[in-house]
């Protein structure tokens, strides 16, 4: 279970998380919504532990990773898996390196476990054989999901998304989509993806919360957030320009 209690966040004097509050429970997909340049991304990196709030917990199965130190959190990484906004992919490395890199850096296990883990990776999401391409030979699509298989390749309990649906198009969108429900459905983690594309945030979520003004205003099932009576949550989700027009003005 991740718990986040009154977390503060401001860069250059600029308030971006505020009393931030929620919690995540195992084995649901928690979906943070909210305008572009919020806060979500920062969110997602402080419940990784790649930023220290000014203030606050990030609780994680009863650590609070935010008095950690350097080396305990590294160690404590080990339970996430990262889906990065442009897959973030090595371009000196192949495949095989890419999704094995944690398993190669971090792990004594041999080179023919460590293939034998990444190929099961790379079926998963719908790739076979590509172990020797490099980033550049591929599709933002099968880079998407070359990501994947990376951010699974350590069997995390935790997995993380940052925008997983941007950067493709609407149809490898979808397919993204597909595949982590279908992870999520396999593998049963704690899944937290932030995201302003509203159909993906239906398709995967269990429940969604929206940042906004540097707190977690509303969270409730996509059926919930959809009859929304909150009319912040009501203008993003529906995509409402800020204000009416009205006659002659």
């Amino acid at each position: 279970m991740i718990e986040i209690i009154n977390l503060c966040k401001s860069f250059n004097g600029k308030k971006v998380l505020e009393n931030l509050n929620l919690t995540v429970e195992k084995g649901e997909t928690m979906v943070i919504i909210g305008r572009s340049g919020c806060g979500k991304s920062v969110l997602l990196k402080h419940i990784i532990g790649i930023l220290k709030p000014d203030s606050g917990q990030v609780i994680i199965d009863g650590t609070d990773i935010t008095k950690l130190e350097e080396k305990d959190l590294k160690e404590f990484r080990m339970k996430f898996g990262m889906l990065f906004q442009g897959a973030a992919l090595f371009d000196s490395l192949t495949v095989y390196e890419n999704v094995g890199f944690n398993l190669i850096e971090h792990t004594d296990r041999s080179r023919e476990e460590i293939r034998g883990r990444v190929s099961e990776c790379l079926q998963l999401v719908g790739l076979k054989g590509i172990e020797d391409l490099k980033p550049a030979e591929l599709s933002g699509g099968m880079r998407k999901r070359v990501g994947l298989a990376r951010a699974i390749c350590m069997k995390p309990e935790i997995i993380l998304y940052d925008e997983p649906t941007t950067g493709v198009d609407p149809i490898m969108g979808d397919a993204v989509n597909d595949l982590i429900k279908d992870l999520h459905d396999k593998l049963n983690p704690i899944s937290i993806a932030v995201t302003h594309d509203m159909v993906s945030a239906y398709k995967i979520a269990s429940r969604l919360a929206m940042l906004y003004n540097g707190k977690i205003i509303s969270v409730g099932t996509p059926e919930e957030i959809k009859n929304t009576t909150n009319p912040v949550v009501k203008q993003f989700i529906t995509g409402a320009a800020v204000g009416p027009i009205t006659e002659g003005g």
